[in-house]
């Protein structure tokens, strides 16, 4: 190891493979003559509270890419910091977080609703099993390729592609908390996103004939699904206490895009509809609107019916019949729940226009009952009477 006052000329000079050559001019700049190539490094001892931690070398640049004076600006910067106490080479300490608690981590940054919760659980117990105690930072692309492929292939591409969305948040989480993680392995896919569902137009005649024939608590619940247009965990959790018949207001709780509960005006006929129910379960001792005896939690679960249309698909029905009955955009967004687009949507509360919407929810109703209802039909003793005076029959016609 040789120290002298380095020139460009001297370093040009220097054989290959002939080692280190300090400068006198820089502390700690030095020359590195490897066997192919030369190289600027910095070397020097890190010290913290009068105690010797380590001897660094920071490798700078080689020297056909960099000169003299710009090595020696460098060195001299380097060796700042390692007098200083701080080692240049020293990244963050990796936190070696694991699957399982990176996303315990996930669910801890916000609030999520139960079912969002429960099927994060879900896919990290049946189809990430594997990969619980797993470290984060020993998950490869190729991992996730081989792990992706296996699921498609046992589980159809929707399920995979659904676990590979888990698995990216979950990863993206663990990269915020551990900055030794520079990147996701999920990002060697490409994961479909969901397909949008196609739904075929609603004949309202031909269904208003099927829904008749159901009994009369199902019967009342596509119906009251049709005429709310309200996502399949929002309805169903409605308790009695939530039903104000005299207001024609029904309060969904459980919604998807807030925590706000949404106040929703009903028309005549579903107020009507929904009071009479009550009335009719109130012996049963439910807190439910839609009580079931067979149902752990106390309430209907599967309200789907043979060549009737799921619950969401009854809210693309509302969207469009929304649209059809004339209900501009923004009021027929703001009855499904929605939030509306752009800066301005986040000013606009739906419970403060419960009266406004109103006169929108009792539009849908007269277009949906205008095409669904005979005309002329027999009234008989099981016939709602609508607050006007209107006998509506909800038996099918003879």
């Amino acid at each position: 190891m040789s120290v002298s006052n380095l020139t460009e000329a001297r370093i040009r000079e220097m054989p290959l493979g002939s080692g280190i050559h300090r400068d006198a001019q820089v502390k700690g700049l030095m020359v590195v003559c490897h066997k192919t190539t030369k190289t600027y490094s910095c070397q020097g001892d890190v010290r913290r509270n009068g105690r010797h931690v380590r001897t660094v070398r920071v490798k700078i640049d080689r020297v056909d890419r960099i000169g003299l004076r710009d090595a020696r600006n460098k060195a001299k910067s380097i060796m700042s910091q390692i007098q200083s106490g701080i080692d240049p080479t020293e990244g963050p300490a990796e936190t070696g977080i694991t699957l399982e608690k990176a996303l315990d981590a996930h669910l801890e940054e916000k609030t999520h609703r139960p079912r969002t919760e429960e099927g994060y659980r879900y896919h990290l117990d049946h189809y990430l099993k594997h990969w619980r105690k797993k470290a984060i930072a020993d998950i490869s692309r190729q991992m996730v390729r081989d792990l992706y492929a296996e699921l498609k292939r046992k589980h159809g591409e929707t399920t995979a592609a659904s676990v590979m969305r888990t698995l990216r948040a979950v990863v993206n989480t663990a990269m915020r908390i551990d900055e030794t993680l520079t990147g996701n392995p999920v990002a060697a896919l490409h994961v479909p996103s969901t397909k949008r569902r196609k739904v075929a137009p609603l004949d309202i005649s031909d269904w208003w004939q099927k829904v008749m024939k159901l009994a009369p608590m199902r019967r009342d619940l596509h119906v009251a699904m049709l005429l709310t247009g309200a996502r399949r965990s929002s309805i169903l959790q409605v308790k009695r206490s939530e039903v104000d018949v005299e207001k024609a207001i029904l309060t969904l709780t459980h919604m998807k895009t807030s925590d706000e509960a949404l106040q929703l005006p009903m028309g005549r006929r579903l107020a009507q509809i929904l009071g009479v129910r009550m009335d009719t379960d109130e012996p049963l001792g439910s807190e439910w609107l839609w009580p079931s005896a067979s149902s752990k939690c106390g309430h209907v679960m599967e309200p789907r019916e043979d060549n009737l249309p799921s619950p969401h698909e009854y809210r693309h029905h509302a969207r469009t019949l929304y649209i059809a009955s004339g209900v501009p955009y923004a009021e027929s967004a703001l009855l499904l729940g929605q939030k509306l687009p752009g800066a301005s949507g986040g000013y606009v509360h739906a419970s403060h226009l419960v009266e406004h919407l109103r006169v929108h929810t009792q539009a849908l109703e007269d277009f949906i009952f205008s095409h669904a209802v005979p005309k002329i039909q027999a009234v008989r003793e099981t016939d709602y009477v609508d607050p006007l005076g209107f006998k509506l029959a909800l038996s099918a016609p003879e």
